[in-house]
């Protein structure tokens, strides 16, 4: 028992963990250091999965009346209806329908979970409403949407009713994750519920909310396309996605198709990119 307590064993710790030891245990390397940068390791993930498209495209569902184009022929097609016109006559209507019912539903939610915190009754009574609009399938809300409302409100509408619900949970989780300490130290100076909230609280949501805003770019997006299903409306991705389909225009119908993810990524993208910019202390929390 003498020898493990001598003092050259008691220090065995402190050799272990001197930088300069020859055994020191090394400190993990951070992303990306010394390696593959991480947008490489994602577009040679990219270039792999079109070449096996490709391949599948050209082997196992090269068949009569197989709906799998390569992916070639969808960016040729593509190539040539940019070319045309054809999705410029197009995008700029959905994107006005997405970013009409966007702007409307997350104005709405902030307001609304600004009133759950500050006021509680007003939660136990409009809660429930809230998520019975969320759950509400759009197949069935669109037909009476279309012949409620004119022009393009029917699509906005719908984007609306994906982007509401999200945005709200997301403003009061934050709303409510404000520090404690610095509640009380506010009530402790007189202050009252609007002075947490403009002096805590509106900082504290502010990642949440953000993060909430940026799943709902995307929801958005998507419900402009299935209101131009089920709308009047003679313009829009949703619309050229129907035409491309009566024409039985394979390679069109899935280039419309991945053109609306992208949109609907590049959304995803800048609202995350601005969440980052004016929450850099949330990123450093995480770092």
């Amino acid at each position: 028992m003498s020898q493990l307590t001598s003092p050259g064993l008691a220090n065995l710790s402190d050799v272990v963990e001197a930088p300069g030891a020859p055994g020191a245990a090394k400190a993990p390397r951070a992303e990306g250091e010394g390696g593959m940068p991480a947008w490489l390791g994602g577009l040679i993930g990219a270039g792999l999965l079109l070449v096996l498209w490709e391949v599948l495209a050209l082997t196992a569902f090269n068949s009569l009346g197989s709906g799998v184009p390569t992916p070639v022929s969808v960016v040729t097609q593509f190539w040539h209806d940019m070319g045309s016109g054809l999705y410029g006559r197009n995008v700029g209507q959905t994107i006005k329908e997405a970013a009409d019912g966007y702007l409307v539903a997350n104005v709405a939610a902030i307001a609304l979970g600004i009133a759950f915190v500050l006021v509680p009754v007003v939660e136990k009574a409009l809660l429930r409403l809230a998520i019975a609009s969320y759950c509400l399938p759009l197949i069935a809300v669109g037909p009476i949407l279309s012949f409620a409302l004119s022009g393009d409100r029917p699509q906005a509408a719908l984007a609306a009713l994906l982007v509401f619900f999200p945005t709200l949970i997301g403003v009061v989780l934050g709303l409510r994750s404000a520090d404690p300490a610095s509640l009380d130290v506010i009530r402790a100076a007189g202050g009252g519920r609007w002075t947490q909230l403009l002096k805590v609280r509106l900082k504290a949501a502010l990642p949440s909310t953000f993060a909430a805003l940026q799943i709902a770019a995307p929801s958005a997006i998507l419900g402009a396309i299935i209101g131009e299903y089920l709308g009047r409306q003679p313009t829009g991705l949703g619309i050229m996605m129907i035409d491309a389909e009566s024409s039985l225009s394979i390679a069109r119908t899935w280039g419309v198709a991945l053109f609306c993810a992208a949109l609907a990524g590049v959304g995803y993208y800048v609202t995350g990119v601005i969440g980052r910019l004016l929450t850099p202390w949330a990123r450093a929390k995480t770092a």
